[in-house]
């Protein structure tokens, strides 16, 4: 059974319909990937799942539905969203930003937060200081670590690269690969950098105007034609 599954999801904002009757599956352990062009529904396909905005037909998650739940009892069910843009809280510190996180664990906060300090030194180093100080890839690491601190089991990440430098972004994607495959995580990225999403990646959706056109494997979209030409450059 799929850790989380979408079948016909509608939804958009107001009268303006996004989605169109989109069926996800991510089976647990994987990782999820979302592709398409701007404007073609990724965002709002996290947003929905997370209760952002109003759905319709059926999203379960873990066995359960979390259809027309709030987003504060998606993230209690165990579901994390790092948002475009990260989301973080810049006039606090780091540290500050990470115990947010945590607001929902009661026990073993210092400990999750050396572990984090050790995936992602340089929150270690920056501990004490405001999270808007620093560098954009600092802050998505910040905002990735956050988002863990609550312990999901599904990791959502809406456009986890934009506005990074390509030694910033490698590095990223290398990290999450290594929580995938060390943790087990199941992690849902929406990414326009698409060959590093389907490097780490399992499966894929291909998103057309709120309609999922293409799903397979990772490795089969990556070597399909129109795939290749739209996404990965050549």
């Amino acid at each position: 059974m799929a850790l989380l599954e979408l079948s016909g999801v509608s939804g958009g904002y107001g009268p303006v319909r996004v989605l169109h009757g989109i069926d996800v599956a991510v089976e647990e352990g994987q990782v999820g990937v979302v592709l398409g062009a701007n404007g073609a529904g990724k965002t709002t396909t996290l947003r929905a799942i997370s209760g952002m905005i109003p759905a319709d037909g059926s999203i379960t998650f873990a066995g359960t539905s979390i259809t027309g739940k709030r987003p504060e009892e998606v993230a209690r069910a165990g579901i994390a969203h790092v948002p475009q843009g990260r989301g973080t809280f810049t006039d606090l510190s780091v540290e500050d930003n990470l115990r947010l996180g945590a607001i929902n664990c009661k026990d073993s906060i210092q400990s999750d937060l050396d572990r984090w300090y050790l995936i992602f030194p340089r929150l270690g180093e920056r501990r004490d200081q405001a999270a808007g100080s620093m560098s954009g890839g600092e802050q998505q690491m910040l905002a990735i670590a956050r988002a863990m601190m609550s312990r999901p089991k599904l990791l959502l990440l809406d456009e986890p690269s934009l506005g990074l430098a390509p030694l910033i972004t490698r590095e990223l994607f290398d990290k999450l690969g290594e929580l995938n495959r060390e943790d087990g995580l199941t992690i849902l990225v929406v990414e326009q950098n698409a060959n590093l999403a389907l490097d780490i990646g399992h499966a894929g959706w291909v998103l057309e105007t709120g309609r999922i056109v293409t799903s397979g494997p990772a490795e089969s979209l990556k070597s399909d034609e129109g795939v290749r030409k739209a996404y990965l450059g050549f």
